[in-house]
């Protein structure tokens, strides 16, 4: 196993990752060591690369269209309009519990939606919480608290629902990749495979709201905070003193809303995000809310909002084609059975530690998927797991390090966010915070979910 092409692969390109080093350049590096090693040479290695790329293109198209969606929403003054409402009724009922719980489940609703049903990513969080920061001061709210709740909808909602991006994660990502290692997923319910584990990320949670973070804490009220909110009050959706922009913004917002629901309505029936982000989009352009004068710009500032996360998952699929073209995964799966001599509970304890760790390394759980499932499928096979429990397996280890990676979308989107003015650490208060609240669960339950299913 010490000489295993793949398992070198691996820890170069997680070594790499560590290191600092582009998680694209990290990948394309691993993946050439793994070929070299396993004797394919340069020419078969890159063959096999490029093939993979080639199976990742649906997917990066996907996130195009997703951030041009995003950005159309964005470009109706939707997300504003919400700021807006919120910081107003705080402003009518004062800094009561039932305010402050309202606002926790506003936030959480928003970061839900945000992957699911508003397939808009982290693109919201620049737009709705520096506004909200003035209500978070003045009610003394932790904001080790905010990033706690902002990232448990970022990536609960994507390992549990299999609607956007939660489509990508679970069905064109993860069920592609573990059926193609060998395992029939035709009666296969993800969302019953990661019910246990989306559990263990809302007892976190739980723990964050109630236990660590529910005692005040004193930050300096600054002017930005004040201008944010000025800002928000005098040009939201609900303006007094321009009835007019009222009005054109009120048309906007029901457009947004329409977009939203032809969005969900198309990818619900088609079965494909591309095609429902593409007719949200179409709404946008059909009703005038984006210009066909301004389409370019708004579809190209769309692009270069998600094309980092699409080269990193293609980069991640040519990776994983070149370790099935090394032949050395069953040697790999033959002598991790043999090290763990058939005890099932350790071998899943440590498939999903490697998870933690690679998560951690790449900083998205998207590309980390198809690595995985290559030498996770064989090895569950021969270890005796359903097949169920190999997904729950596979989509946990994914999943975990996300929350609590330094170079993840679901602690830097936070941390831009809560950041505004200089107050809210990415390392103490967004990374470390999430990985004791979210990493620590999820392991112990998708562990359990191995065990059990």
């Amino acid at each position: 196993m010490t000489i295993n092409a793949v398992l070198l692969a691996v820890v170069i390109m997680l070594g790499l990752s560590l290191a600092r080093v582009h998680v694209v350049l990290s990948l394309l590096i691993g993946a050439l060591a793994g070929g070299l090693i396993a004797g394919l040479g340069m020419t078969d290695t890159l063959n096999a690369f490029q093939e993979g790329i080639r199976n990742g293109a649906q997917i990066a198209l996907s996130y195009a269209l997703l951030g041009a969606f995003a950005v159309a929403i964005a470009h109706s003054g939707l997300p504003q309009s919400l700021a807006g409402a919120v910081i107003k009724r705080i402003d009518a009922g004062g800094t009561s519990g039932m305010i402050k719980y309202m606002l926790f489940a506003g936030l959480i609703t928003m970061s839900c939606f945000s992957q699911n049903l508003i397939p808009i990513h982290i693109a919201f969080i620049p737009l709705l919480v520096p506004p909200l920061l003035l209500a978070f001061n003045r009610m003394h709210i932790d904001r080790r608290l905010i990033a706690c709740l902002l990232t448990f909808g970022l990536v609960t909602t994507y390992m549990f629902i299999p609607y956007g991006f939660g489509d990508i994660y679970l069905n064109q990502i993860m069920l592609k990749n573990v059926g193609e290692a060998g395992i029939d997923i035709s009666n296969i319910s993800v969302t019953k495979a990661m019910a246990i584990p989306a559990l263990g990320m809302f007892v976190g949670l739980l723990v964050a709201v109630f236990i660590s973070y529910r005692k005040p804490r004193q930050y300096q009220q600054l002017a930005i905070d004040k201008a944010a909110h000025d800002e928000v009050l005098e040009g939201d959706a609900l303006s007094k003193t321009a009835a007019s922009a009222q009005t054109q913004s009120k048309i906007k917002t029901l457009v947004a809303l329409a977009a939203i629901v032809t969005a969900f309505v198309v990818q619900m029936y088609t079965d494909s995000l591309l095609l429902g982000s593409m007719f949200g989009f179409g709404v946008f352009m059909a009703t005038g809310v984006v210009k066909w004068s301004e389409a370019d710009t708004v579809f190209n500032d769309g692009i270069k909002l998600m094309a980092m996360i699409g080269f990193i998952m293609i980069t991640a699929q040519g990776f994983a084609e070149v370790m099935k073209a090394t032949e050395q995964i069953q040697p790999l799966v033959d002598g991790a059975a043999s090290l763990f001599a058939g005890n099932k509970a350790i071998a899943a304890f440590i498939m999903l530690l490697i998870g933690l760790i690679v998560t951690m390394g790449i900083g998205s759980s998207f590309s980390t998927i198809p690595i995985l499932a290559a030498i996770y499928v064989p090895l569950c096979i021969s270890l005796g797991f359903s097949p169920l429990a190999t997904v729950a397996i596979i989509g946990t280890a994914g999943a975990l390090g996300d929350a609590g990676s330094p170079a993840s979308d679901s602690t830097l989107g936070p941390t831009s966010g809560l950041n505004i003015d200089g107050q809210h650490d990415h390392i103490k208060d967004s990374v470390v915070p999430t990985f004791l609240h979210y990493n620590i669960p999820l392991l112990v339950f998708g562990w359990i979910a191995a065990m059990v299913l």
